[in-house]
């Protein structure tokens, strides 16, 4: 299943998104720290390197990431040229704090009332941007709500004469190339609900907690490490739904997969299952060279009859 997602409203947003950032000048970007990688809007990454704007990388969430991996992250993206990275929870109020400060470093001529510094908030749904709007502003001046895309225009706000930011809605982009990034994306509600089917997310997302993270899993739904050796995912959803009593009344004693997964997609989002980040940059490498390796051998693969009808 590959994902997508682009509400009408992000075509106009990405547009006045290229217009604002020719005043702007440091992208802050929020990333989801479960998935930092696959979090990135490569329209932000494009439109930035056009205008040549500094970026500061904020990997939001980081209190429900694994901290090992983050610092790993962390490390990737501060090597890239005119980025800086720092994780963060936006929800606290002494990280918010810190970023104003961060932001300045990266253009250090913008420092006075005379040359305020213009900062634009930027990344895909449900990152935590509005959150961390209205920290930096000290009062809700962005909606903020358990679905994605609730940001739909723009805003500028002068906090004082020093500092001007600038808050984006929600953007991904036209096509999510790995099917991967859209089950991450999807698993951590970055893309609506009418764009996935839950039961194969969690299905995914069960496959990989089994081989990353098998000792969460089996703490959070009570089940016996040693047994989920050579467990498919499939059969720990199904043991996911025994344990929580997830049955289908008159259906003769039938799971109910749809209810376990939405019981394990929630537990991840929330943190209940611990501290979890579905990627990091060595596995990232490795599934953007399968893929890579998948799409050489489909363009190879020509059907003889195909051919023939050339």
């Amino acid at each position: 299943m590959s994902i997508q997602w682009f509400p009408g409203h992000m075509t106009q947003a990405r547009k006045k998104a290229g217009e604002t950032l020719a005043v702007a000048d440091v992208v802050v970007e929020v990333l989801d720290a479960r998935l930092p990688q696959a979090s990135s809007n490569p329209m932000i990454h494009e439109l930035r390197i056009f205008r040549q704007r500094p970026c500061l990388k904020l990997l939001n969430k980081a209190d429900l990431a694994d901290p090992e991996v983050t610092k790993a992250w962390l490390a990737y993206f501060d090597a890239q040229p005119g980025v800086k990275a720092v994780a963060v929870s936006c929800k606290k109020a002494s990280d918010v704090a810190r970023i104003p400060g961060l932001a300045q470093k990266l253009a250090p001529h913008r420092n006075d009332g005379v040359k305020p510094l213009r900062l634009m908030i930027m990344g895909v749904p449900n990152v935590g941007k509005s959150t961390l709007m209205n920290a930096l502003v000290k009062k809700k001046v962005a909606a903020v709500g358990d679905q994605p895309a609730v940001t739909k225009s723009q805003q500028r706000i002068d906090i004082n004469s020093r500092l001007t930011i600038y808050d984006t809605p929600g953007m991904l982009w036209p096509k999510i190339e790995h099917p991967v990034d859209g089950l991450m994306m999807a698993a951590s509600h970055s893309v609506g609900v009418n764009a996935y089917i839950d039961e194969e997310v969690a299905t995914w997302l069960a496959g990989f907690l089994i081989e990353h993270y098998p000792a969460l899993l089996a703490a959070r739904y009570n089940l016996s490490l040693d047994g989920m050796d050579g467990m498919d995912a499939v059969a720990a959803l199904e043991a996911i739904a025994r344990k929580r009593g997830c049955i289908i009344k008159g259906r003769g004693g039938e799971l109910d997969l749809e209810k376990a997964s939405g019981i394990l997609i929630n537990d991840y989002r929330s943190g209940t299952l611990g501290r979890i980040t579905l990627e990091t940059p060595e596995l990232r490498a490795a599934r953007l060279a399968e893929l890579k390796e998948a799409n050489k051998t489909a363009l190879s693969a020509v059907d003889p009859a195909e051919d023939q009808n050339l």
